[in-house]
């Protein structure tokens, strides 16, 4: 996978291009030699050398006999495959997971085969490496998560004002205890200024905001990346350019109709370091290449421009970059060790236990961030992976509250604590928090996916996405200075509005969170009300634009204070009849102090971002884990399970779902299969002389009908599909199309050249010298077949759980054509478009 690329920030404008790139570091396949020893290989040079000489006229009659008597191309078996080196991945192209498998399996059998003494400790070093990545990754995942904590707390003060005894203090360090003399306003700064005190610090507010929001832009747009429209998903088509490759027709005497080409769409573009990149970290987890998306350069850009976009007051969350953040450092550490570096199967172990340390340092929650590794993020987790991610999220939690970030040894700001019990007639009202806190979450999905195809598809907001940074950054700074709740961050704002009630706590009686009387709670309502319409039209159109983004604490906090809100109308209700039978609870103490609107809050918060995320037994743990109490485990669990119902009968997606199809990404959803109502048959193309391989007349094949065949795919969109090898029609094996494009690019410089393709006796073979012209050792003599009625469903088995990149299709035992795993996914998509009635 080329993750590691980081230094262009352009994908080349042409397959040619990407595949000369693809090439920085060459590689092949090759195979072990399950042959008999007394049945060496014949060379495509020592065949034409035996087909052409003289002095033994029966040679081609011994050829032509010896191939009729072989049926099979090879004797080898797919576990005889093993990467010598790496084969450089293509750009929007898929692992290929079997393989990778299977060649780690042979590197370990190979270690383990010495019995010496330096044999046992490089494989005890080899067993251990897992650990130590997953500790280093923990480890450093923390201090970066530490960096940006303090970072965006000072950034975000700036705001305010800045504190005399050092600039780099926030506003909670500077006077911890209230305000002082050490933290001075703007107003004060700018001494003799025009306008009222009041006017001039918000003036400094909105250039501030305006500023650092377009300052995070501009970093973030130099990860700009162009993908070609051949490489999409969206123009994956077996007969692109298929009748300009050939000019007969499949019968070979019919000249070909010449058809109008079709018009492609425009490059896609996209910017590694916008947005959250969960939905594209998934994807990748799920055996998909991005180049770039997790290389150096994107962390480093990614973590400061995140300071800045947090700290501009915009509503949106560090939480989600963090997982991408944490991948990134996970890619990174893999090139320490051979072993991750060389094989994506195995790197992808270590992504997903990174990915899942970065919810665990998002939230102080490591439990919820091994489940979100479970749920949301990994496409494969096996238990040796589970034991691992667990360990990572444990040694990140440790060196976080060790840094100790905000100075109170807590390893996150909200943190809140529930000492008293709930009442039983809450649980309706819980569940009634949990159906509104699912329905805002569906909403805020067809919301988004509204404003994505109407203001961002403005020419001018589509070509300068700086514009539309600072069209939101001023809309937030005009309406979030005057709301007491809105200026805040999110995650103070959350903190103020999950806490429950304590006469101690001077500032949130302050804010009028806290009512003691029924007089009192109107003028809340309203105020929570009116936030909440700001909040959530913010997040609205917040999300999506080209800056570092999080939409976890952004969804919690409209969450919450709609939650807030029904705390509050149960309160007064209360209040107003407090000698109901349902409230006898309540007798023992003061009217309405057994509500505890805190309560609410955290559960809508939850119960919205299981809307939006579809998050479900993570959050009732990161939930639980941010309470500390038992108590609540239940209430939690009730109103998401509720929620995600609500949700899923609302919009079917996840946002993570609406940015995958919105981009066009081959993501093959495991956790939701449509209902399959044909057979393998209805997405199996007809076969195409161009894309096959015919070696019934001979196993030599001119290099220019190769490189032929090899455009066709490519045209097509299937940089890592194949090309199946026929005999009399029978499927005898399959060349991938990226290591046929390898071994062409090692040919001699001839139009000339022959090409062997399949394995066959030799009788003049002593040179001893590799051949460039045999590609046999790329040859896959085993292709994973199907027969063409075989049901969906196992289709759909065979590319999720094997991770296949495509299945030859056989009818009555010969090759009937083949399936792309891309082609599957557009079809599955196509069919949950028209199961939901999209």
């Amino acid at each position: 996978m080329d993750d590691s690329d980081n230094t262009a920030a352009t994908t080349p404008s042409s397959p040619h291009q990407q595949r000369r790139q693809r090439h920085l570091r060459p590689g092949r396949l090759h195979s072990t030699g399950d042959m008999d020893e007394q049945t060496p290989l014949l060379t495509g040079g020592s065949m034409r050398s035996a087909l052409n000489h003289t002095r033994h006229p029966s040679w081609g009659q011994r050829l032509i006999q010896a191939l009729s008597d072989r049926q099979e191309s090879t004797t080898e078996s797919k576990g005889s495959v093993y990467p010598d080196e790496r084969v450089w991945y293509d750009q929007f192209t898929s692992t290929d997971w079997v393989h990778d498998i299977i060649a780690d399996a042979h590197r370990v059998k190979e270690l383990r085969s010495r019995r010496d003494f330096w044999g046992r400790v490089f494989s005890a070093f080899d067993a251990t490496q897992g650990w130590i990545l997953s500790a280093l990754c923990g480890v450093t995942i923390a201090v970066v998560a530490y960096l940006v904590n303090i970072s965006e707390a000072t950034v975000f003060d700036y705001k305010d004002g800045y504190c005399k005894r050092g600039w780099y203090i926030p506003e909670l360090r500077c006077c911890p205890h209230g305000p002082c003399e050490d933290w001075r306003d703007w107003s004060d700064v700018l001494d003799g200024h025009p306008f009222g005190k009041m006017w001039t610090e918000y003036a400094v507010y909105l250039f501030l905001v305006i500023a650092l929001s377009s300052a995070s832009c501009l970093v973030t747009l130099t990860t700009k990346t162009v993908v070609p429209s051949a490489f999409r998903l969206s123009t994956l088509d077996e007969n692109l350019a298929a009748e300009t490759v050939d000019d007969y027709n499949d019968d070979g005497n019919t000249p070909r109709q010449p058809v109008e080409p079709q018009r492609e769409p425009a490059p896609m573009v996209y910017y590694s370091a916008a947005g959250s990149g969960v939905a594209e970290v998934r994807v990748i987890l799920s055996g998909f290449v991005l180049h770039g998306f997790l290389g150096l350069k994107t962390l480093i850009v990614k973590t400061g421009a995140l300071v800045l976009s947090v700290a501009s007051g915009l509503s949106l969350g560090k939480e989600g970059p963090y997982v991408h953040i944490a991948t990134c450092v996970g890619n990174i550490a893999c090139r320490l060790f051979s072993k991750y570096d060389r094989n994506d199967a195995k790197r992808r172990e270590v992504l997903s236990a990174a990915a899942a340390a970065g919810v665990a340092v998002a939230f102080g929650a490591p439990l919820g961030g091994v489940l979100f590794g479970l749920e949301e993020v990994s496409y494969f987790f096996p238990a040796k992976t589970l034991f691992r991610t667990f360990f990572c999220c444990i040694i990140a939690s440790l060196t976080l509250k060790f840094l100790n970030p905000y100075g109170t040894h807590k390893i996150v700001m909200f943190e809140v604590r529930y000492t008293d019990d709930w009442a039983w007639f809450e649980l309706g009202t819980f569940m009634l928090v949990g159906v509104l806190g699912g329905a805002a979450g569906a909403l805020f999905i067809k919301a988004s996916k509204h404003w994505a195809r109407s203001f961002r598809g403005i020419k001018v907001i589509k070509r300068n996405p700086l514009v539309e940074v600072m069209l939101v950054a001023l809309v937030t700074g005009l309406l979030s200075y005057w709301n007491v709740f809105t200026r805040l961050s999110v995650v103070k704002l959350l903190l103020n509005i999950a806490s429950p009630c304590d006469p101690k706590n001077e500032s949130r009686n302050m804010m009028g969170l806290c009512p003691e009387s029924i007089d009192e709670i109107p003028a809340v309502l309203l105020s929570l009300f009116m936030a909440f319409l700001v909040k959530g039209f913010l997040t609205t159109i917040t999300f999506g634009i080209k800056v570092p983004a999080g939409i976890y604490m952004p969804s919690m906090v409209v969450g919450g204070l709609m939650g807030r809100l029904i705390g509050h109308m149960v309160q007064w209700v209360v209040f107003r009849f407090p000698h109901w039978w349902v409230f006898a609870e309540c007798a023992s103490s003061k009217a309405g102090t057994c509500i505890q609107p805190g309560v609410y809050g955290l559960i809508a918060a939850g119960s919205t971002m299981c809307g939006v995320t579809r998050l479900s037994v993570t959050l009732a743990v990161i939930l639980f884990e941010l309470t500390g109490s038992l108590d609540y485990v239940l209430p939690f669990s009730l109103a998401i399970l509720v929620s995600k119902w609500t949700a899923d009968a609302i919009e079917p997606n996840s946002i993570y779902d609406l940015l995958t199809n919105m981009n066009s990404y081959p993501f093959l959803d495991n956790k939701h299969k449509p209902i399959f109502t044909s057979d393998l048959a209805a997405i199996v193309p007809r076969v195409r002389r161009e894309r096959v391989i015919d070696i019934t007349s001979s196993p030599l094949v001119p290099a220019a009908s190769l490189r032929k065949k090899l455009e066709v795919l490519h045209r097509a969109g299937e940089l890592d599909g194949g090309l199946p090898i026929l005999r009399d029609d029978v499927l005898v094996g399959l060349i991938p199309a990226p290591d046929l494009e390898y071994a062409l690019d090692n040919l001699p410089d001839k139009e000339d050249n022959l090409c062997l393709m399949a394995n066959v006796p030799s009788i003049d073979d002593d040179d001893g010298e590799v051949d460039p012209t045999d590609f046999t050792p790329y040859i896959d003599p085993a292709p994973v077949s199907l027969d063409i009625q075989s049901p969906m469903d196992l289709v759909y088995e065979c590319f999720s759980k094997l991770g296949l990149r495509y299945i030859c299709v056989l009818k009555n035992g010969k090759y009937a054509g083949m399936t792309h795993k891309k082609t599957f996914v557009k079809y599955m998509r196509e069919l949950l478009e028209n199961e939901h009635g999209h």
